[in-house]
Formats: C-alpha cells, structure tokens, sequence
C-alpha cells in the first residue's frame, strides 16, 4: 500500500482500533477514526497519528447504522478522494457467564449481532464502492480466538464473533480480485475493554492463568494485534480469506 493511503479504522478511540491507527499511520497513511461515544479517545487517537507525521480525522458514527455506515463512507471519500483500507473493529458485548443460559436475551444476541456481524458487513458495503473507485483495498476483521474454541465473554459475543468468520470468507471470494478480506482472531487481549468487562481482581486471575497455559508465555497487547493488522492491510498481497489467531501459541491446544 502506497503512502498516503486511506484507512478508515472502526472503534478507534480506544484498545485495538487505536493501536492499530497509530502503526498505520506510521507508515504513512492517512487516518479516519471512527467511534460511537468516547470522543476524547477518538480525539487522543487523531493527535497521536498527527504525531507520527498522519493525516488523520476522528468521525462519529454506529456502524449498527447503516446510514452511517454510507455516510461516514462518504465522508472519508470526500475529505481525501478515495478509500484504501477498513479496519472493522468496532465490537460489543455483554460480559456473562455463559454456564447461565436463562441470564442471556435475545436482546443480548441481537446486540451482539448488530454491532459485530451487520455492522461489519454494513460498514464494507458502504466502503466497497470508494475502494473499487481507488482500483481495490484491504479489509481487516476484527474476530475472536473465542469462536474457535466455544469460550468467550459470553455466548452471543462468541456466537457473533463465528458469524464474523464465516462473513470474512464471503466477502473475500465475493470482492476478489479488487480488494482482499481477511480477519485477524484475537485471544485475551490487555486492553481497558477486557478489564472494565470482567473487574480487576477477576481479570488478573483471567490474565494470569492464560500467561501461564499460553506455549509463549506471555500475555497479548493491543500493539501484538495491530502488527497483524498493519501486515493484512499494508502488505500482505496474495492474501485473503484467511482467519488469523493471535492467541500466543495457545491454538496449539
């Protein structure tokens, strides 16, 4: 991907997202980065990507919306002319114990869906036209090592996150050979999003116990995600269809 290139990276105030803005920006793209509500997070994100020398402009938008989903679209093509990439990260979830099946709704799962299955599709939908008028791009889901193994925050979450999956290898066959699709499945990630889920004193068991049980022994940081990320994005080229673990070895079973 040429310098000057345009990403546009969903749920990028904050964890994933913004990591992932940052390194893109660094090697010389030109940022928009979209949130819902932490504003100041999207802002903190914008200053840092000017800081490594980007362009960069933070959006407001749900991608559960589909016409903001276009509009944000729109908005991107008409500040710079062109769309290169999306990062689909924007993703949500209702932290709960998936031994307790009564505790979980359909709103739960419709939620769960919303947001990290329609609105990812919704959001490449709308970035597709401005990437074929570019002459292609670079998608990059957002998953979870979760969907592979059945465990996660809790079962809509994971549930949604294996729709995630098998939408990633739809949209790579249906969008070759213009734009390349692929998904980046992450396992516990250190991130504010997974603390503020699960409380401090549970989450350090949580992170303590998968350092522990993980081949390389070390715990996953927002920045080990964006490094996969930036390749699939940036690089990458005879690559598509492909779901990505970043699980610290612990894929090895």
């Amino acid at each position: 991907m040429e310098k000057g290139a345009v990403v546009l990276v969903t749920g990028g105030s904050s964890g994933i997202g913004a990591a992932a803005a940052l390194q893109l920006a660094g090697k010389g793209c030109r940022i928009a980065v979209n949130y819902r509500v932490n504003e100041t997070g999207a802002a903190e994100t914008v200053a840092a990507c000017e800081s490594a020398g980007a362009e960069a402009f933070a959006i407001q938008g749900d991608v559960a919306d589909d016409a903001r989903c276009r509009a944000m679209a729109e908005a991107v093509e008409a500040r710079w002319g062109r769309i290169d990439g999306l990062v689909n990260n924007a993703g949500t979830t209702r932290f709960h114990d998936p031994f307790d099946l009564e505790g979980l709704t359909a709103e739960d799962f419709a939620s769960s869906y919303a947001v990290n299955v329609t609105g990812t599709f919704q959001m490449t939908r709308a970035a597709v036209p401005a990437m074929k008028r570019a002459g292609g791009g670079a998608i990059v889901n957002i998953s979870s090592f979760a969907a592979a193994i059945g465990a996660g925050s809790s079962i809509a979450y994971t549930a949604s996150k294996g729709a995630v999956n098998t939408l990633t290898l739809c949209l790579a066959r249906v969008l070759a050979p213009e734009i390349r699709v692929n998904c980046v499945a992450p396992t516990l990630t250190d991130t504010r999003w997974n603390r503020s889920g699960l409380g401090d004193e549970r989450y350090e068991k949580v992170l303590s116990g998968f350092v522990a049980s993980a081949p390389l022994k070390r715990k996953i940081v927002a920045e080990d995600v964006a490094d996969a990320i930036v390749w699939l994005v940036a690089g990458a080229e005879l690559v598509t269809g492909e779901i990505v673990p970043i699980s610290a070895g612990t894929h090895l079973g």
